[in-house]
């Protein structure tokens, strides 16, 4: 219970505590679809019977908890030495050879249980782990939705400087490029949070109609 309070306490410090609890939402897919054909390319809003709108910034914020001021969230694409950088920051690697993601299942099998004997260092490797699961699986998910980028985890290793980061942005931008992606109608899927999406029309639909 002491080691759950301290990670609680890590991710709240993160940035990221009042956002995970979003993750036992469950999907809406019919109202998500609806969504999804009312959105318009060149404008960047929904096409609704009583107006136009759109998701923003202060969304993100209230929904969410995360951060909308700060650092841009960037990356590079490719990771020299990615094993070193698991082994450094996470204590452990998927493989010794060059990859540019995690898989989902790997982290939750490596890190959904913390031992009643954790020292400090080795919560703050399995926080960063659920923090990396949250961004892949929730929050920045990729269409496929099974791995998370790894330019994310550098971003992660000092987590008291994580919150200096504009998280609830690159949500709202890669919500964004994905909207705007489905707009070709063979495109089968979808990424992003949807869970902000749907928490937004919830909200915000109601008082415009």
């Amino acid at each position: 219970m002491r080691e759950r309070r301290r990670r609680r306490r890590i991710k709240k410090l993160a940035g990221f505590g009042s956002a995970a609890l979003i993750w036992t939402f469950d999907l809406r897919y019919d109202l998500i679809s609806a969504l999804v054909e009312r959105w318009r390319l060149k404008t960047h809003t929904f096409h609704l019977p009583c107006r136009e709108c759109t998701i923003t910034l202060e969304d993100v914020a209230v929904q969410l908890g995360l951060p909308i001021d700060g650092n841009a969230v960037t990356g590079i694409s490719s990771i020299s030495r990615p094993a070193t950088l698991c082994y450094e920051l996470l204590g452990r690697s998927p493989s010794e050879g060059k990859f540019a993601s995690l898989r989902l299942s790997w982290l939750k099998a490596n890190f959904e249980y913390l031992p009643s004997t954790a020292n400090e260092q080795e919560v703050m490797q399995v926080v960063r782990a659920y923090i990396m699961h949250f961004i892949g699986g929730v929050l920045m998910t990729e269409s496929n939705g099974s791995t998370v980028h790894l330019m994310y985890l550098p971003l992660l290793s000092n987590l008291h400087n994580t919150r200096s980061y504009s998280w609830g942005s690159a949500v709202l931008a890669m919500l964004y490029r994905e909207l705007c992606r489905t707009t070709d109608h063979s495109t089968m899927d979808i990424g992003g949070c949807l869970i902000l999406l749907q928490s937004w029309a919830l909200y915000r639909i109601l008082f415009l109609a």
